[in-house]
């Protein structure tokens, strides 16, 4: 298993509709187009200025990561709508192997 991690940051004015955003559209929208997605966890923390989202997506493998983005795995999976959204972000994603697991 895979843990892809991406940030992103909006204005505090952007925040609940960069959410809604992503529960109807992004996050739908990588399921229904990926081979291999296991689910997502998203993190939100208020920094006064700007709202942090941390997404950290669950995958069997880098090429079922590659079924979203292409050969450059590495590379933000980022909606034109999310970016209107979003104050600045990660253009690429760090990934890491699960090697522990605990419910």
């Amino acid at each position: 298993m895979i843990g892809r991690i991406w940030h992103g940051w909006t204005a505090p004015d952007d925040a609940d509709e960069y959410q809604k955003l992503l529960e109807r559209e992004v996050l739908p929208g990588i399921e229904r187009a990926s081979r291999g997605y296991e689910g997502v966890y998203v993190l939100r923390r208020d920094g006064g200025d700007e709202v942090e989202f941390v997404t950290l997506t669950l995958w069997r493998s880098i090429d079922a990561i590659r079924t979203l983005v292409g050969d450059d795995y590495e590379r933000a999976y980022v909606p034109d709508a999310a970016r209107a959204l979003l104050a600045r972000f990660d253009e690429t994603s760090t990934h890491y192997e699960l090697v522990i697991e605990s419910h």
